[in-house]
């Protein structure tokens, strides 16, 4: 009977992470927090700990990010990247993932990518490289940047004294794991992706579009646009604050017996960014009021709500069933601890989210008693939500890529994404987990 209930709140729990995000937006944390209720009053179980302090790191970071964008600093960036790029045509496929993927280590959140994939894409079309190679890769790697940013929300989550930072796991050892396994993976998969798919001359879909007068190449090449130089002088000034900010937040991580006894990691970063925000705001010349008029502001306060809602039903899900739930898998995680991985993999496909993913598990592979560094190899494995091609950065992917060869096949889940997807996942988990044999 026992068993029955607790399946029955799984499922309701799996209907209510599916209708959030099939919903988008705000749709995670408003149903997610309708799934504590129905837990609550509805099953009997206690409310499990609320994600707080997750959610005031967010806070903290998206305001120190929207100060950027609002002091033009990110469009500035942007415009070094584009130049960058049409500098090195003939490795696209290697130079504009690193970008997106480095994009998003400072900025802390894969739609950084949004404003490079246009330009990644038109420098490949413009040099008859098959657009698919260098956009599938980039807009991956933007979601691998994730796992080891030392300001993105999962980042945030996994180091928190809640979860890995109490037993003993510092953003110094996120960093020196994730980072150097993130940038094997990249460079891997753009050999792979090098040699995938027809030369664009030979895709029968872009001869189709050229013939009917959709793209005409020479034109392209011609007039290709790329993001120019922000003209206002302080926004370069903007973007040094901000990785001020970043770089204070490294070394804490790195250098613990620096913070005063008692500040956690955690605390630091809150701190941190929403002081560096006001000097960004300053040395930009950025209106404090601007601030939260921007995008980046808005789709935070998504992220935050999401995790607010599907963290808290998750937790009070775990909590209320933690005995059983660990006696079942208990046995399977102590054999191959390493499944815990196809779990991970298999959440964020549904949660469309790392640092939900890392809310709704991590404690459970805490629990179990797995090894807290395999853990921490097992980071990148919350980047699964590649798999359906419906998450934001996929859908603008496909259609920045006016040659048609970024597509979703047939059934689906035979997308451009899935090759680069899989290969950075394994390669960066494989190599994070080396590295943890050394630390």
């Amino acid at each position: 009977m026992a068993t029955t209930i607790i399946l029955i709140e799984l499922a309701l729990v799996l209907l209510f992470i599916f209708i959030g995000a099939r919903v988008g937006g705000i749709g995670l944390g408003v149903y997610g927090m309708l799934g504590v209720f129905v837990l609550v009053y509805g099953f009997g179980l206690a409310p499990g700990k609320a994600p707080i302090d997750v959610m005031m790191i967010i806070l903290a970071v998206i305001v120190a990010s929207a100060a950027l964008q609002a002091s033009g600093g990110l469009e500035w960036l942007v415009g070094q990247a584009a130049k960058f790029l049409k500098r090195h045509p003939d490795h696209i496929t290697y130079y504009g993932p690193l970008c997106t993927w480095l994009f998003c280590l400072v900025a802390g959140t894969a739609h950084t990518c949004y404003s490079l994939l246009p330009i990644i894409s038109e420098i490949a079309q413009a040099n008859k490289i098959r657009p698919e190679r260098p956009v599938s890769l980039a807009t991956v790697s933007a979601s691998l940047g994730i796992t080891g940013s030392p300001v993105s929300a999962a980042t945030a989550a996994i180091i928190s004294q809640d979860f890995l930072g109490g037993q003993g796991i510092e953003l110094g050892t996120i960093l020196m794991v994730c980072i150097p396994a993130g940038f094997i993976a990249i460079m891997v998969s753009a050999f792979i992706q090098n040699h995938l798919g027809k030369e664009l001359e030979d895709d029968p879909e872009y001869r189709r579009r050229v013939e009917k007068g959709m793209i005409n190449p020479e034109e392209d090449l011609k007039n290709l646009q790329v993001a120019e130089d922000n003209p206002d002088p302080h926004a370069k000034y903007s973007v040094w604050a901000f990785l001020f900010g970043v770089a204070v937040i490294v070394l804490f991580g790195f250098v613990p017996s620096l913070r005063p006894e008692g500040v956690s990691m955690s605390e630091t970063i809150e701190m941190v960014m929403m002081s560096i925000a006001i000097l960004i705001v300053a040395v930009g010349r950025a209106k404090l009021a601007d601030v939260p008029k921007g995008s980046i502001f808005s789709a935070g306060i998504n992220a935050v709500i999401a995790i607010f809602g599907i963290a808290w039903m998750g937790s009070t899900f775990y909590t209320g069933n933690a005995e059983a739930i660990n006696n079942a898998l208990s046995g399977m995680v102590d054999a191959v601890p390493f499944l815990f991985v196809v779990a991970l993999f298999a959440m964020s496909i549904m949660l469309f989210s790392q640092a939900a993913t890392v809310m709704t598990l991590y404690p459970v592979g805490i629990a179990l008693g797995i090894n807290p560094l395999l853990l921490v190899a097992m980071f990148p494995a919350v980047n699964g939500y590649f798999f359906l091609p419906n998450y934001p950065t996929e859908v603008a992917a496909l259609g920045f890529d006016r040659t048609g060869t970024t597509h979703v096949g047939k059934y689906v889940v035979n997308h451009s994404f899935q090759i680069p997807g899989f290969v950075t996942t394994i390669v960066s988990i494989t190599v994070a987990y080396v590295i943890t044999l050394f630390l």
